[in-house]
């Protein structure tokens, strides 16, 4: 729900969807029986809504136990969410780091980071292809931990930094 919207905004409707059912994650089965112009009403996108029907669904056929994610490599995890319409690369890097738990995520993909890469490295992405490449070789620094890094520069990004301390006078 959250991908594209600011934060405030994403928590705004996440809130929203909960007071549906009563506060409560509801289960795949409930979800569906929610109708499109319920689910938009909570400020979701005509595409989005259809995306939570098709995730309930493959909750459904096919399963999104964590369980079962946690047996797969993370481009494991990418390749089986990627299959529902609606979840992309993106979606499934978050998932990987924030409902998952892994610490070697790196969301090449993510705005907010390539912004942030863009000014403390002082990248030139005009090439798209070469940058996304720069970006994947500075993060392979920071690997097995490349989740942090993500939240770093996403902090980072998000607050000004530090001021710099006055000279000591002498």
């Amino acid at each position: 729900m959250s991908q594209q919207l600011s934060t405030k905004v994403a928590d705004t409707i996440h809130k929203r969807f909960l007071n549906l059912y009563e506060g409560k994650t509801p289960l795949p089965e409930e979800i569906l029986t929610t109708s499109l112009e319920t689910l938009r009403s909570i400020g979701l996108s005509n595409a989005k809504t259809s995306y939570v029907h098709n995730v309930a669904r493959f909750a459904i056929e096919e399963g999104l136990d964590h369980r079962k994610l946690n047996k797969m490599e993370n481009e494991e995890v990418i390749s089986y969410l990627t299959k529902i319409k609606g979840v992309g690369r993106w979606t499934a890097e978050m998932l990987l780091m924030f409902g998952l738990g892994r610490e070697d995520v790196f969301a090449a993909d993510d705005l907010g980071i390539q912004n942030a890469m863009i000014r403390l490295y002082k990248l030139d992405n005009t090439d798209k292809r070469s940058f996304r490449e720069e970006i994947l070789r500075i993060s392979q620094k920071w690997s097995p931990y490349r989740t942090y890094a993500c939240m770093h520069l996403w902090h980072w990004k998000d607050n000004t930094p530090m001021p710099k301390p006055a000279p000591k006078k002498k």
